[in-house]
């Protein structure tokens, strides 16, 4: 290229990416906008509880989602909570441009009335029930919802009331709108915790005040550019996005980003010592570093695409969110990286200040070093290396029996799914309201499981619903009780029957959010479908019990598939077929192994009550896909080492020069899932632990012991079908 050319490349390169960044910052706000958190929303078309949610709507054309006031109050406190009812429905929905007050979006009852406090049987709690428009309830203002509104109109409104007794907004408004307010922080907490973890590792890494920001720039400016594609997609309809795909999406970007900038960044280091132009420098780093990036980034992509596989909308959607993001990650790290590192022309060693490289000569070669010397160089890893070399056989047999001792624990991994008052690692107004329900009142009354059967069989799938261990009462739908009227207030009125078949509704002892209340389901199903095979049973206890059962299908489709399709990109980059092998079982006993860890910490530590359905399987995913790339970086150096000085040599080689930067990308991939931990949601809290902790164990005990020590034990059988490289 001529001189006067390359500089006018890196300003165009770089305008390119800022343009890129000022379109990505306006949209970066808005993907809370195209956002579905509705879990019935992510289930596919052919579940049970979704054919029966299409079914129920047909018996009542409103759905509406209820927001409850729970007060702990005798019969006494009745008129106090009765008074505190009617006046907050006068009160406005703060920031509702069109000026609605509570009561102005508060679904009527038959006769007109509004929202009536009642006495629990107990006389110990207290109750009035709010409802609101399914519709109305999602309708977006501004960055918030109506329901969002409403709910925090009814929970300031009671704060403000000065009663002397104690209430809490929950139901599934209640609920949602805590959950909205979780994923609040996914914007701005979450992305600067993780930002700012990055940058102190990168600070410790580099030892530079220059060098860490180009790095965090080009992150924040591939996920800018992420941000734009995925908006593009979601305000289209062509995903689903919802608030966990999205802070995944940005921890994936962030840390995929910076590790593929580290490898960049040493090699570049490496070929300063003996390349005097830093033009020519970056040139050779950028040729030598492009395969092992590029295999890490396709691995990722191609394994996160086959999330397309899912029937779960939620995990189909993450596919080519994530798969966008490293794509992302992948030009960001190739293009503009490069163009910040020589924006200082002949002068561009100055982004190391001050511990710059200099200029050793042409001879500066490791090629024409022993690899003693290139170990002595290496410090910390040098020494590494040759303890592997020492006692290969020893050192593989150790990590392996230690990494099988952990897997013995995944029987104790707790699978049977959450509840969905159980997904929040924080206590709030929504699941302390469900519990105070629970206790007094049959809790699963505002969310109940409604079956569809027969109107031939509805007298004997009735007393079989009436019959299960957890269901509290169970009734037919009527016209007067969907209007809202109470079970039994019109004597003898017949049911509504819709297309030959009639509504059975079961109040659950337990509230529907709750784990208990997925058990209830699959005995109402048992019971119904051995009297009505064709009948439905939904609900959102139903909802959430499929939406496991559809993850359940998933991993036994999709794990096979991740695993086939990484072994096709490792055998075509190492140009062998025994490491491939060799490096997919290390890295599916390392999956093991985290999730017997994770056993541990979950059960015994963190007192989880269970594992969302979907953890083992983005857990396998992210673990697979993200942890084999430290393997690909070490193996595709150790390809290249083995092919001038055999195979034991060339893992020799491989592992002291890469150990460093290896090491400090898995720090920074462990830290940036870690940052996911501040969401107080289980889901994303298990996420961050087993990620983190699967990177940490791949990074020092797989790629760091295990996989040097077989590839030293096995020497050129390890490269098995390769003729070119020697012991």
């Amino acid at each position: 290229m001529r001189t006067w050319a390359r500089p006018l490349l890196i300003v165009l390169v770089i305008a390119v990416w800022l343009s890129v960044g000022g379109a990505g910052g306006q949209t970066f706000g808005k993907l809370s906008d195209v956002q579905e958190n509705d879990a019935a929303a992510f289930l596919p078309s052919s579940a049970e509880s979704t054919e029966a949610a299409a079914a129920h709507a047909k018996f009542a054309p409103t759905d509406s989602i209820p927001a409850i006031l729970a007060v702990e109050g005798t019969p006494a406190d009745l008129p106090t909570v009765q008074a505190f009812v009617d006046a907050v429905l006068k009160a406005p929905l703060e920031g509702d441009p069109e000026g609605r007050t509570v009561g102005d979006v508060t679904l009527k009852g038959p006769q007109g009335e509004g929202p009536t406090a009642v006495a629990s049987q107990d006389g110990k709690a207290i109750v009035a029930t709010f409802s609101v428009d399914a519709t109305v309830f999602a309708e977006a203002v501004g960055d918030s919802s109506v329901g969002q509104l409403y709910v925090d109109a009814l929970r300031h409104g009671w704060a403000e009331a000065g009663t002397g007794l104690t209430g809490y907004v929950t139901g599934p408004a209640g609920l949602t709108a805590d959950l909205v307010e979780a994923f609040g922080g996914i914007d701005g907490i979450l992305l600067l915790v993780a930002l700012g973890v990055v940058l102190v590792i990168l600070l410790i890494v580099y030892r530079s005040p220059v060098l860490p920001f180009l790095v965090l720039a080009t992150s924040m400016l591939a996920l800018t550019g992420a941000i734009i594609a995925v908006y593009a997609l979601a305000s289209s309809d062509v995903i689903t996005l919802n608030g966990q795909s999205q802070g995944i999406m940005f921890i994936l970007v962030v840390g995929a980003t910076t590790d593929y900038s580290l490898l960049l960044v040493a090699r570049y280091r490496e070929e300063l010592l003996r390349t005097e132009s830093p033009y020519q420098a970056l040139a050779h780093a950028w040729r030598r570093s492009l395969e092992p990036i590029a295999a890490s980034a396709g691995t990722v992509i191609a394994g996160l695409l086959v999330l397309l596989l899912s029937d779960l909308k939620s995990n189909a959607a993450l596919g080519p969110a994530g798969a966008i993001g490293i794509a992302a990650s992948f030009l960001a790290a190739l293009t503009l990286l490069p163009a910040l590192l020589l924006i200082g022309g002949r002068h561009a060693r100055g982004v190391f200040w001050p511990a710059m490289p200099r200029y050793r000569g042409e001879g500066a070669d490791e090629a024409h070093e022993t690899v003693e010397e290139v170990e002595a160089r290496a410090g910390l890893w040098g020494r590494v290396s040759r303890q592997v070399a020492s006692r290969p056989r020893v050192v593989w047999a150790a990590a392996a029996i230690g990494l099988v001792v952990l897997a013995a624990f995944v029987p104790t991994f707790k699978v049977g799914g959450l509840g969905d008052r159980d997904i929040f690692t924080k206590s709030t107004e929504s699941v302390t309201g469900f519990q105070f329900l629970e206790k007094h009142v049959d809790a699963g009354a505002t969310s109940p499981i409604r079956v569809i059967a027969a109107e031939s069989e509805a007298d004997a799938v009735l007393s079989a619903v009436q019959g299960v261990d957890g269901v509290a009462q169970a009734y037919v739908l009527t016209p007067s009780v969907a209007a809202g009227a109470p079970v039994g207030a019109v004597p003898g009125e017949q049911p509504v029957v819709v297309d030959g078949r009639v509504e059975i509704d079961a109040i659950t002892q337990v509230a529907a959010s709750s784990a208990e209340a997925q058990t209830i389901v699959t005995d109402v199903r048992a019971a119904v479908h051995a009297i009505d095979p064709q009948a439905l049973v939904g609900g959102a206890a139903a909802e959430s019990l499929d939406t496991r059962l559809t993850t359940d299908r998933d991993l036994k489709v999709i794990l096979p598939t991740i695993l086939a399709v990484i072994l096709v990109v490792l055998v075509l980059l190492l140009r062998a077929l025994a490491a491939p092998v060799l490096i997919i079982v290390a890295n599916v006993l390392s999956f093991a192994a985290t999730i017997g860890l994770s056993a541990i910490v979950f059960n015994h530590v963190l007192d989880y009550p269970g594992t969302d359905p979907s953890v083992p399987l983005l857990g396998f995913v992210f673990l697979v896909a993200l942890g084999v790339d430290y393997s690909i970086f070490l193996m595709s150096r150790a390809r290249e080492e083995s092919l001038r000085h055999g195979a034991r040599e060339g893992i020799r080689r491989a592992l002291a020069v890469t150990g460093g930067v290896i090491t400090s990308a898995g720090i920074v991939l462990a830290a940036t899932f870690a940052a996911l931990g501040v969401i107080p949601l289980i889901f994303l809290a298990q996420i961050a632990f087993i990620v983190a902790a699967g990177v940490l164990i791949d990074t020092f005990v797989v790629r760091s012991l295990l996989v040097p020590g077989l590839i030293g034990d096995l020497g050129r059988r390890a490269w098995w079908a390769s003729r070119r490289i020697s012991d």
